[in-house]
């Protein structure tokens, strides 16, 4: 860990340009950056908080594709939406950039080219997955197969998005590539290899060794794991026609990889901000003074743990992050999110049904922060938030103290008398608030600095409760003014201590309370944030109430959205497959079975091991059903099984079938079950 760093650079996960923001990408990556930002510019500190628009994944291909635009047209749309929704809801990034900016195109051209000049990459050719039909190599994302390690039947070619796991897209099991649906063939090709096997003893010390106990279980448990498992060579070039040209001779028509491409993004945009405010970009990467946090989520932990840091110690002048804060993931309504199925709240879209709401959102994200699991967001609990905690705990601590200000002292914060016991106890417990939210955000537990917070509006309103000055103005308003001093005082601290998580309510607060300093410190340092003879202005209201009316309305979009989805996989009807002969057909031996036992297999949530009663004997089969059926559900059920299909091993149990399934009108998942009476295990279907 870096001491007393002299500045900090902060990266957020620069997103595809492939479609918009929504909530998951901002619960995960964007707010809890840009609190911790906030939070330390508070402070005073030198801060670089750094992102951009990431436009040469594989994903721009495949969106031009889909609109039948260009990747240009895909990248300038996308950028354009995103760049926006950010500045409209308050994130602070210092720069915003894109990888199509020539700075960006120059900084990984030269990166490359001094590892590659230095000797630092393998030049092979190997065999890569090659569409005949289309007449390309494929990348990673233009195939999907399964999942090696966890039977997931829709993983990428370079990731599965469901165990995390990572990998090359020949290791894929039955992969096809998604511009056809034709099972890809084998094909030589030139490419150049990062070995990262080289690195293993350098990031083995690194992170297993020096990161241990200050990074997240997570994001530690899923390095350590790679690492032990063994590491081997990463392409950095592919055949693409999207991307930064690969700047050596002998490499026309390759790109440089995205993964490679995309974290010099943070340097590129470093660089760009630098030029713009006349500073030296060098220091925030080269010196061991500064602080490297990367923002990311769980998806991005090994590019950003041991790709991205192999590349900066293959380089030798870089500094490696001293912190990679990954968060889990995101669900909204019970479901994962999905921009394919447009299953996502979008952040351009949020701004448009609750404007002026953007910290509600905030708020509720950050609350429910997916810190260390996957967390549920749903429009009931988003309601709840703010009316019952935004609203009925700050808003109405800070009405109360304005409107009575403006009632008793036309605004004017009174000169307090002596203070008792109680004040005294009220104003030192203030004091301490700054320290312990501090401690929560240097440790990244964002959702904890939130509640601290939160704490100091409720030590504001426990205060006027128990010392009831609107009772206490008739019999002796002189005790009065020592208690509205001591509630402004708080006022006044959670107009610091609230914006690097609510950002539009700290400047609200500050508009009414005519406080415009901000310096974290001074809450910790004096009790006379707001000196008596300061004027005030009027009371507004920091928290509308979100009326059941408004909720209903995302909840209905979200139902139709289900509903379209699922009546376009009913009518995602299969192509007919190429003509089978009779003796190809004759292979297949189809019998009646009986689920007798089931179980889920261990760390695989969508894989259960059944024991079928086939009639023949009694097997093993590993069935990818168990998001749709429960162990208890299946046992006893009728099913028709493929016996002859040859054996294969899925996470260590081989599978000796298959069961046959299909989708019925509704969408759900059923089997195609023998209903005949007397029908007996074993029996022949023909």
């Amino acid at each position: 860990m870096v001491q007393n760093p002299k500045r900090y650079t902060i990266t957020a996960a620069l997103p595809y340009t492939n479609g918009p923001i929504h909530i998951g990408h901002l619960a995960g990556v964007y707010v809890p950056g840009d609190i911790y930002a906030r939070f330390l510019r508070l402070q005073g500190k030198d801060v670089a908080y750094i992102c951009g628009s990431d436009e040469h994944g594989v994903a721009i291909s495949m969106k031009a594709k889909k609109e039948g635009i260009t990747p240009q047209e895909v990248i300038d749309k996308y950028d354009g939406i995103i760049r926006q929704s950010f500045i409209d809801f308050g994130i602070s990034f210092d720069n915003y950039s894109r990888t199509s900016a020539k700075i960006h195109h120059e900084t990984a051209s030269e990166f490359f080219r001094k590892l590659y000049d230095e000797g630092k990459f393998i030049e092979e050719t190997t065999d890569q997955l090659y569409d005949e039909k289309a007449d390309q190599f494929l990348a990673d994302r233009f195939v999907i197969g399964t999942c090696p390690k966890c039977g997931n039947e829709e993983a990428y070619g370079d990731q599965c998005e469901k165990c995390g796991s990572s990998w090359n897209a020949t290791d894929l099991i039955n992969p096809k590539s998604t511009i056809t649906g034709t099972k890809p063939v084998l094909k030589s090709t030139k490419h150049w290899f990062l070995p990262l096997n080289e690195y293993s003893d350098f990031l083995q010390k690194w992170i297993v060794e020096g990161h241990k106990n200050d990074w997240k279980p997570n994001v530690y448990g899923q390095v350590k794991s790679w690492i032990d498992g063994g590491l081997e060579p990463r392409a950095v070039t592919r055949d693409l026609d999207w991307g930064i040209d690969v700047p050596v001779e002998g490499a026309e028509g390759k790109k440089l990889y995205v993964w490679f491409d995309a974290p010099i993004g943070y340097i590129s945009s470093t660089k760009e901000w630098a030029a713009r405010k006349g500073k030296d970009w060098e220091p925030y990467w080269k010196s061991d003074d500064t602080k490297l946090v990367h923002f990311i989520g769980k998806d991005n932990i090994v590019f950003h743990c041991v790709i991205f840091p192999a590349m900066l110690k293959a380089e030798g002048s870089y500094i490696l992050p001293d912190n990679v804060p990954a968060n889990e993931f995101l669900n909204l309504e019970g479901n994962k999110l999905s921009t394919s199925k447009n299953w996502a709240v979008w952040l351009h879209e949020y701004l448009i049904d609750f404007p002026e709401k953007q910290d509600a959102l905030r708020y509720a994200l950050t609350a429910n922060a997916p810190e260390t699991q996957d967390n549920d967001f749903t429009w009931k609990s988003f309601q709840a938030r703010n009316n019952n905690e935004l609203a009925a705990i700050f808003g109405n601590f800070i009405n109360r103290v304005v409107v009575l200000t403006n009632k008793y002292y036309d605004g004017i914060v009174p000169a307090p008398n002596e203070f008792n016991a109680i004040d005294e106890a009220t104003l030192t417990e203030l004091k301490a608030y700054p320290a312990v939210i501090a401690s929560s955000v240097e440790r990244y537990r964002f959702r904890e600095a939130l509640g601290e917070m939160m704490n100091v509006a409720r030590l504001g309103n426990k205060y006027l409760a128990d010392e009831e000055p609107w009772k206490m103005v008739k019999t002796d308003p002189e005790r009065v003014k020592t208690q509205m001093y001591v509630a402004l005082q708080i006022a006044a601290a959670l107009r610091v201590l609230a914006e690097p998580f609510l950002p539009f309510t700290a400047n609200k607060l500050a508009n009414i309370l005519k406080l415009d300093e901000l310096n974290w410190n001074k809450v910790a340092e004096t009790s006379d944030l707001l000196p008596a003879g300061h004027k005030i202005g009027e009371a507004e209201i920091l928290f509308a109430q979100i009326e059941d009316a408004e909720i209903q309305k995302q909840i209905d979009k979200l139902e139709t959205t289900k509903k379209a989805n699922v009546v376009a996989t009913n009518n995602k009807i299969m192509p007919q497959k190429e003509t089978a002969t009779f003796d190809d057909f004759s292979k297949i031996d189809l019998r009646v079975g009986t689920i007798i036992e089931a179980e889920k297999m261990p760390k695989a949530d969508k894989l259960l091991v059944l024991k079928v009663d086939t009639g023949l004997d009694v097997r093993t089969i590993v069935s990818g059903i168990a998001e749709h059926f429960t162990p208890e559900e299946v046992i006893g059920k009728r099913v028709t099984v493929l016996v002859n299909l040859a054996p294969r091993a899925l996470r260590g149990v081989e599978s000796q079938g298959m069961l046959l399934l299909t989708n019925n009108a509704e969408g759900k998942l059923v089997f195609v079950s023998p209903e005949a009476e007397g029908v007996e295990n074993g029996a022949t279907i023909s």
